[in-house]
């Protein structure tokens, strides 16, 4: 039985992934340290023989014992709420987290497949975005403690990879939904369902005109599943290319709960990128791989899966606490 290694178990890609290798005839160890992730997402796998969980920060020094043959790395605060609000965290486990798995990957002469984004690309200069595109990121502005962990943990792969010859695989992940999301996260799918669900207004930043294009959690773990069993070692974008403005998503949010609340706009964050689209033509060509779920479909299974969280869920402020010396602790 084939092992894997899945940093970032606990929070919501990493626990589709875990059920997704477990599904597969997989060994797999889950590894969190919590702060942003949930053991509610993966304590269905605790009874599991085939499934181990370690509670430990990868920016730290990782033993596994024994043989592995793969590893995911996923470990990482993914939406602003928090990485503004441990932003050396952030950079440290893209940097000294990336470095400790990349170690790893060489001691145990496993691949390792890391989860970019597309927040590589920045406010983009180019439309849809491919991978040959370098990005337009401001690395002192305040998204640029996420933005540049990502492009260091991308170069520092590819270092590995040549220079050590480990097998290395790099998925730039775009907008992502499903169930197992936060709704307090800060990502405007989320919070357009959490305000509905409340009965607050939906509030749009911006005038609304910047675009995301959304891909529902079992498209994007199935290439992520392809890119990692593939010998393709150059970043590949996975997402969806059905480009929506945030101001018709919020009216389509309106739509699908059935709210009466009204949409109020608010002014632009620093550095909020105005388009998002990718371009997946390397991922057909290469994976053979293409969304299949489309937006009307998945959302209506993750607005059920929101709306049926218990009402304090519901209420709960998502609070992140850092002390002084960088150790992240949730409360």
């Amino acid at each position: 039985m084939k092992k894997v290694l899945i940093t970032g178990a606990a929070g919501f890609l990493g626990s589709h992934l875990c059920d997704r290798f477990i599904k597969e005839g997989y060994s797999v160890i889950g590894m969190d340290n919590l702060i942003t992730g949930n053991l509610k997402n993966i304590e269905h796998l605790f009874p599991l023989k085939e499934f181990s969980f370690y509670h430990h920060d990868v920016s730290r020094f990782i033993h596994i014992p024994g043989e592995l043959d793969y590893i995911l790395h996923f470990a990482s605060p993914a939406s602003p709420i928090d990485y503004l609000k441990i932003p050396i965290q952030t950079l440290k486990v893209g940097s000294l987290g990336t470095h400790n798995c990349l170690g790893l990957a060489l001691n145990k002469k496993a691949r390792i497949l890391v989860a970019s984004t597309s927040e590589v690309y920045g406010d983009p200069l180019v439309h849809p975005q491919n991978e040959d595109y370098w990005g337009n990121v401001n690395p002192v502005g305040p998204r640029g403690v996420y933005d540049e962990a990502k492009r260091f943990q991308e170069a520092m792969t590819m270092a590995y990879h040549t220079y050590h010859g480990v097998e290395t695989r790099i998925v730039r992940i775009f907008n992502t939904y499903g169930p197992r999301m936060r709704l307090n996260d800060g990502r405007a799918l989320p919070a357009f369902i959490g305000q509905a669900l409340r009965g607050e207004d939906l509030t749009v930043f911006g005038d609304g005109s910047q675009t995301r294009s959304f891909c529902y959690v079992a498209d994007l773990v199935e290439g992520i599943y392809r890119l990692l069993l593939s010998d393709y070692s150059q970043p590949v974008n996975i997402g969806n290319p059905d480009e929506i403005s945030l101001l018709d998503f919020a009216k389509e949010i309106i739509q699908l709960t059935g709210s009466k609340q009204k949409i109020v706009f608010r002014p632009l964050p620093a550095d909020d990128p105005k388009q998002r689209q990718p371009d997946i033509t390397r991922a057909k060509e290469i994976l053979g791989w293409a969304p299949t779920i489309n937006r009307a479909e998945g959302l209506k299974i993750t607005y059920e899966y929101f709306r049926s969280l218990p009402e304090e869920e519901l209420k709960k402020e998502h609070l992140v606490f850092a002390n002084k010396k960088g150790n992240g602790m949730s409360k």
